[in-house]
C-alpha cells in the first residue's frame, strides 16, 4: 500500500516544491560597496537622454523582450508560468535554509585549480548563498581531497570527520557541497549520510536564476537547465522506490514501468521548452537584421557576474532608466541601450548575462539562445572588477566561456578588456597593454573608453570616413544627417556648397553615389 501511495504521487513527475511565483523571491545584495539594490528596469531597449531624432525608428522597430515574445506563434504567459513552477527540482526552493558550506580542496590533478585558492572560492560559495533571502551559512569547511573523482569525493577518515562535524552543527536544512556538478550516486550517497538536502553550484545558482527570473525566454532557458536536476532526483526517487519493490512494476496495461513513464514525461517537457526556445531564437534572428539593416553598431558589453556592466552601460548611455544591482546574477536577459560615441555615431550597447567559474556546460547550454546575441555582435567590450581578489581568475573563467561559445576570433582579437572599479584600489596600475582604467561609478575614464570602442566600431564595420562635398540646395545634406553620422560641415555660402565630414558604411555610401552624383 506504501508503494502504490509512491506510484500515485509520482504520476505527476515531481511535487512542486514552490508555489510562489519567480517574482516573490527575493536576493540580497552583495555587500561590496555598502549600497542599498534597487528595482532593475525591465525595459530592454532604452535611449540616452542624448539620444538623436533619428533614432525612433529604431526604438519602434526594436520589441521590448516582453513585446517580441507577445508576437508570433509562442507559448501563451500562462502556460510558459506552468512550465516554470511546476515541476521546481524538489527540496531547493522550500522557504528558509541553514546551510553548512563543504570545499573540497583538490591537491593535484586536472581538477586542481591553479590561479585561486581554496579561501577565495568558499569565499565566492559563501556570497553565493548569501544573496538568496532566508539562506544563511551556519557554517563551513574547506576540506583536502585526493580523489574528487570518486562518489563520496573525500577519503574515507575525511569523509568520517565531514558526516561528523555536519551532524554535530545544530539546525543545518541543507548542505551545498562547492564543486560544479554533483552525481545522483553522489547526492544520493551524502543526502542518507547527512539526513539534509544536498545542493550543488548548479542547484544553488539555478535558484538564483530562478529567482531573478521575470521573462518568458529566461523562464524557459531556466526550466530547460533544471532538466537534468529532475533527472537526477528522478534516479534517486527510483533507487529509494525499488528498496520497497515497486520501481519496476508496470503501470496500469501501458507496459511502461514508472520509471520509463517518469523519463518519457521528462522528455516530453524538454522537447516542448526547446521548440518555444527556438520560436524566440527565431524573433531574435529576425530583430538582429533589422538593427543590421539600420546598421548600428552593436557592442556587447560581458564580464563575470558583478563586474559592473549595467553600471557601465548606464553610464555610458545615460539611461536613467537602467537601475543596477549590487547582487551577483542581477541580469538575466539581453538588454539593449542606444548611446552616442564623440563622433555623435549611433551605437546599440548589450547588456548580458554574467558568467561564473565552475558551471557546467549544459548550464552554458540552456541559455545559448540569449549568449548568442554576443557572437553576432561588432565588438566585445570585457569588463573586470580588479578591485576582486579574483580578477585574474575571473578573467580566465570568462575567456574560457568564450571559446566555448565558440566566439569568432576577429571578435576575440578585437576586444576591449576595461579595469572598473579602479575607485576601490588607491594608485591602480596594470602591466596589461590595452586595458581601459574607469571607474563606472564615478564616470571616470569613460572619455577613453568611447573613444576606444569608436575606434574598433569603425575598423570591425568597414565604415570610411569622408570628406564630401555637397550643394547646399539638394537634400544631400539632410540625408547624410539621416543615413551616416556627420562629424563636421564647412560651408561655403559664395558657392552654396559645404563640405560634410561623415563616418558612412560601404553600403550607405554606395547608396549615397546612386542617389547624387550618378546625376
Amino acid at each position: 500500500m506504501k508503494t502504490l501511495r509512491f506510484v500515485h504521487s509520482r504520476l505527476l513527475l515531481f511535487p512542486r516544491s514552490c508555489h510562489r511565483p519567480a517574482a516573490a523571491c527575493r536576493l540580497l545584495p552583495t555587500s561590496h560597496r555598502g549600497q542599498p539594490p534597487v528595482l532593475q528596469s525591465s525595459r530592454s531597449l532604452a535611449l540616452s537622454a542624448s539620444s538623436l531624432k533619428n533614432w525612433k525608428d529604431l526604438v519602434s522597430s526594436s520589441h521590448t523582450e516582453e513585446e517580441e515574445e507577445e508576437d508570433g506563434d509562442l507559448l501563451e504567459e500562462t502556460e510558459v508560468e506552468e512550465l516554470f513552477q511546476q515541476h521546481v527540482p524538489a527540496g531547493i526552493g522550500q522557504g528558509q535554509h541553514r546551510v553548512f558550506i563543504v570545499h573540497p580542496d583538490v591537491k593535484w590533478g586536472s581538477r586542481k585549480q591553479y590561479l585561486t585558492t581554496a579561501e577565495l572560492m568558499m569565499a565566492e560559495a559563501e556570497g553565493l548563498v548569501n544573496t538568496l533571502d532566508n539562506w544563511t551559512v551556519v557554517d563551513k569547511i574547506i576540506l583536502s581531497t585526493k580523489t574528487p573523482e570518486k562518489k563520496k569525493i573525500f577519503g574515507k577518515g575525511n569523509f568520517q570527520l565531514l558526516t561528523e562535524k555536519i551532524r554535530q552543527t545544530p539546525g543545518v536544512t541543507a548542505v551545498f557541497v562547492n564543486v560544479d556538478r554533483l552525481s545522483s550516486v553522489s547526492e544520493r550517497e551524502f543526502e542518507e549520510a547527512w539526513g539534509v538536502k544536498v545542493f550543488d553550484r548548479y542547484s544553488v545558482v539555478l535558484h538564483i536564476f530562478r529567482c531573478n527570473a521575470r521573462t518568458k525566454e529566461a523562464k524557459l532557458q531556466i526550466s530547460l537547465a533544471e532538466i537534468p536536476l529532475l533527472r537526477s532526483r528522478l534516479k534517486n526517487d527510483m533507487a529509494d522506490l525499488d528498496q520497497q519493490g515497486g520501481g519496476a512494476r508496470y503501470i496500469g496495461g501501458s507496459g511502461e514501468t514508472l520509471y520509463e513513464v517518469q523519463q518519457r514525461l521528462l522528455k516530453e517537457r524538454e522537447t516542448r521548452i526547446r521548440s518555444a526556445l527556438e520560436k524566440l531564437r527565431k524573433k531574435r534572428h529576425l530583430l538582429r537584421s533589422q538593427r543590421k539593416h539600420r546598421e548600428f553598431p552593436v557592442v556587447s558589453v560581458l564580464g563575470y557576474t558583478n563586474c559592473g556592466k549595467t553600471t557601465l552601460i548606464k553610464a555610458l548611455t545615460g539611461d536613467s532608466g537602467l537601475q543596477p544591482r549590487n547582487q551577483l546574477f542581477a541580469t538575466l536577459d539581453v538588454t539593449v541601450h542606444a548611446g552616442q560615441l564623440p563622433s555623435h555615431m549611433a551605437v546599440l550597447y548589450v547588456d548580458t548575462i554574467g558568467f561564473l567559474s565552475q558551471l557546467p556546460h549544459q548550464l552554458i547550454d540552456s541559455f545559448s539562445a540569449t549568449l548568442e546575441d554576443i557572437i553576432h555582435s561588432d565588438l566585445l567590450v570585457h569588463v573586470r572588477d580588479v578591485s576582486h581578489p579574483e580578477t585574474v581568475n575571473q578573467k580566465a573563467n570568462v575567456l574560457n566561456v568564450l571559446r566555448n561559445l565558440q566566439i569568432p576570433h576577429r571578435l576575440l582579437d578585437s576586444m576591449i578588456e576595461v579595469h572598473n572599479k579602479i575607485d576601490l584600489l588607491d594608485s591602480y596600475e596594470s602591466s596589461e597593454p590595452g586595458a581601459v582604467f574607469i571607474s563606472a561609478l564615478q564616470q571616470r575614464g569613460l572619455d577613453e573608453l568611447k573613444r576606444a570602442v569608436e575606434q574598433q566600431v569603425v575598423k570591425s564595420t568597414g565604415k570610411q570616413i569622408l570628406d564630401l562635398r555637397v550643394n547646399l540646395s539638394s537634400p544631400q545634406l539632410s540625408w547624410l544627417y539621416k543615413e551616416a553620422t556627420v562629424q563636421d560641415v564647412q560651408v561655403n555660402a559664395e558657392e552654396g556648397s559645404a563640405v560634410v565630414k561623415v563616418i558612412i558604411s560601404a553600403a550607405a555610401h554606395g547608396r549615397y553615389k546612386k542617389l547624387f552624383e550618378s546625376r
